[in-house]
């Protein structure tokens, strides 16, 4: 643990399991708590010795967030803040205020007019044709625009181009990402979605084969230079099924790979990129390369798999904002462990055989991590580890109804 000559306190807009694992990182680097602020509770923050949450109705108002925090500052004056979002509203959020909150806030990141940019996934797709990163074949869809004589076959992949404004506009049967085996299916998909209000474009997408452990995440932190100081891949064994958690991580295993690091490394270099990146990425087994689906401008909710290779999310931040540490390379992870969220059971009987070896190495070395199993927070707190135990029931239930054994084949 480091000590710091001054009080640090981090301050955390969200509630979800993205905020426990920066809660976490925080804690482990630094020993501090921290205070987290958002809508409502949820239960991966509940009941914690690590962060201390707050409900606040009309948080995600640019009026409300200044007022808390600001608020929130004064009641602690004399200490050093850091901000982060753990969702992509709360990130745009903190871009909007930032030059209005109290000077003793650090808030690592890009201007509100980069982040816009690239967080449509229409747009991320034209910078990744400029800078040669490969990405499924796509079309950029508009309300009226006919579907036929697409570029490539059924089934296909459907999504929003913003998930900001995708979220605000609910409706029933709402789902992360759509996966439509005709044009009438695709017809009605875009429907739904339209007549919700969303008033973005929509990707249409070729879909690349293979199941969840073909996907991959990079996690970067680029410091106020845009200069990249950490990167680290992850090999995604497992994510969630549930419709509107569809494509959350449930298992990582990291790995070495300097060639597709080094190209979105030039990426985020290229565009002046500031803080932390995520990009969800998926090897095509068709012409062997890695397609990049889309770019997130804060740390992943299964940020936990970084500070777990011992690239810890806190101290990148620390260290450069705070601590004014100069840039002298970019740190790229080799360090390979095992992390996920959900039973042991529940990952290995869903991947191959030897990825289920490498996982049972891993555990014999120590290198296997959960996000939720951390012993401190367990430690004589009766309330947390029986939420541990209930949560990881439930994914039992959750794997059982989405995505069943029996069904679990390769696409």
């Amino acid at each position: 643990m480091t000590k710091l000559d001054f009080e640090l306190i981090p301050v955390l807009l969200g509630a979800d399991l993205n905020c426990y694992n920066v809660a976490r990182a925080f804690h482990e680097e630094y020993g501090v708590i921290s205070y987290a602020f958002g809508r409502y509770a949820i239960g991966a923050t509940m009941n914690s010795k690590i962060v201390r949450f707050t409900a606040v109705a009309d948080m995600d108002t640019d009026k409300k967030a200044l007022e808390v925090l600001n608020s929130f500052a004064k009641e602690h004056e004399g200490a050093k803040f850091v901000v982060m979002g753990c969702t992509d509203d709360y990130v745009a959020l903190i871009v909007r205020i930032k030059d209005s909150l109290d000077p003793a806030y650090t808030a690592p990141y890009s201007s509100g007019d980069l982040i816009d940019d690239i967080t449509l996934k229409a747009n991320f797709y034209a910078y990744c044709d400029k800078y040669g990163i490969p990405h499924p074949k796509t079309v950029v869809h508009e309300k009226g625009m006919s579907i036929d004589g697409l570029p490539f076959d059924y089934p296909i992949i459907i999504k929003p181009s913003s998930s900001v404004l995708y979220w605000k506009h609910e409706f029933k049967g709402m789902k992360k990402v759509y996966r439509a085996k005709s044009k009438e299916e695709a017809e009605r998909i875009l429907d739904e979605i339209y007549s919700s209000g969303y008033p973005e474009k929509v990707i249409l997408q070729d879909t690349v084969p293979g199941n969840d452990s073909a996907m991959y995440v990079l996690t970067s932190y680029s410091d106020r230079d845009a200069r990249v100081r950490m990167m680290c891949l992850g090999h995604v064994l497992l994510e969630e099924h549930t419709p509107k958690g569809l494509g959350n991580h449930c298992a990582i295993i990291t790995e070495y790979n300097k060639k597709l690091t080094e190209c979105f490394k030039e990426f985020l270099e290229g565009i002046g990129f500031v803080g932390y990146s995520n990009f969800d990425i998926k090897y095509d087994r068709r012409s062997g390369t890695f397609c990049a689906f889309e770019i997130n401008v804060r740390q992943g909710r299964s940020n936990y798999y970084v500070t777990a290779s011992g690239n810890n999310i806190a101290r990148n931040i620390v260290e450069e904002r705070l601590l004014n540490k100069p840039f002298t390379e970019t740190i790229v992870n080799q360090n390979e462990i095992y992390w996920r969220y959900v039973p042991d059971r529940i990952v290995k009987e869903r991947v191959s055989d030897e990825l289920k070896a490498k996982i049972d190495s891993l555990k014999k070395q120590k290198k296997a991590y959960s996000s939720l199993r951390y012993k401190y927070d367990l430690k004589f707190n009766l309330k947390r580890r029986a939420f541990v135990l209930i949560h990881e029931r439930n994914h039992k239930k959750k794997f059982k109804t989405y995505c069943p054994l029996d069904k679990y084949n390769e696409q």
